[in-house]
């Protein structure tokens, strides 16, 4: 199971910066790739970026979204064969929408964690105006506020709002049902090119998803910050439609869901990837571990609790104080 994220921003915003200490910052331990768009001949982000990942495809002459998007997802086939990587990156042209890349990504099967729009907080009345750079903001679930320490407190609020009214505006819709493609969105900010590790909570292997199924003990999986992960278990004897359920009723506190259950009524059992109202499913060849649910958002005790109230299936694991 590949997870991605891709990385918007317009022009000069510092997505590449954001991206490098980002991800030395929070996924050393991880087997990570990096894509790279850029214009011009000479790719000095992709030379910068190969020199701190070990698999870097960079694609220029171009924009991913549009006249590369052939080559876009043939490379990223080839990283994936050659490199086999844990996570993908895919950072975009400043010129370019991330929502054709969400796509691309999604029809080769990988799983888009979320779309990270940067944000010049410094900066942001100059280039607030500008269709792409909207659209971007439109197009993202997860907005990081950059340079925030080039601004004072009064400054940020002002970008903040801003950055809310555009993302109203234009928050990207399924043009054949009306609804918004992303549930809900967050507004995170970063400061010197550090993101807070919250935006990547929940990032899960599968062999990880199932030592949480088998971990009784571990009471609630809570985070020390803000963002809280809550374990669930399904009974057995379920069907399809009562997962198809739960999801189609996660509460816009609940961020992500990842899961792996058995249900009667398909032949393998499922692995669940629930980020920002999206949802996919991959067959495991085995699993004999409980069908589980990690819900991963911000504030969600209460939620999940009523959750599991509403459907008799899902239920919370009940711990004894100091176990």
């Amino acid at each position: 199971m590949v997870q991605s994220f891709i990385i918007t921003g317009f022009l000069g915003v510092g997505k590449t910066t954001m991206l490098t200490n980002t991800v030395k910052e929070h996924f050393s331990d991880k087997k990570v790739a990096i894509v790279v768009n850029e214009f011009g001949d000479i790719g000095i982000d992709g030379d910068i970026l190969s020199n701190v990942y070990s698999e870097v495809l960079e694609i220029s002459e171009g924009c991913i979204c549009c006249q590369l998007a052939e080559e876009f997802e043939s490379g990223v086939i080839e990283i994936m064969n050659k490199y086999n990587p844990e996570i993908i990156f895919v950072e975009t042209s400043g010129a370019s929408e991330p929502f054709p890349i969400f796509l691309s990504m999604q029809n080769l099967g990988i799983s888009v964690e979320g779309v990270i729009c940067v944000v010049d907080s410094k900066n942001l009345n100059s280039y607030k105006d500008n269709s792409t750079a909207q659209y971007q903001i439109g197009g993202s679930n997860i907005i990081v506020l950059n340079k925030t320490d080039l601004v004072d407190d009064k400054e940020l609020e002002a970008v903040k709002q801003d950055v809310i009214k555009i993302k109203e505006e234009f928050n990207i819709k399924n043009t054949m049902t009306g609804k918004t493609v992303f549930n809900s969105y967050v507004i995170n900010s970063a400061e010197r090119g550090i993101v807070n590790k919250e935006v990547f909570e929940g990032i899960y292997k599968i062999d990880e998803i199932i030592g949480l199924a088998n971990d009784y003990k571990h009471d609630n999986h809570t985070t020390e910050d803000s963002i809280t992960q809550k374990v669930a278990y399904l009974k057995e004897d379920i069907v399809f439609n009562d997962v198809d359920e739960i999801l189609n009723n996660i509460p816009d506190s609940v961020y992500r869901v990842k899961g792996i259950v058995k249900v009667k009524d398909v032949a393998n059992p499922l692995v669940i990837n629930y980020s920002f109202g999206n949802v996919s499913f991959d067959e495991l060849d085995a699993y004999e571990e409980p069908s589980i649910m990690i819900f991963i958002g911000e504030s969600i005790d209460n939620d999940v609790i009523e959750l599991c109230s509403k459907f008799e299936y899902l239920n919370m694991p009940q711990f004894r104080v100091g176990k």
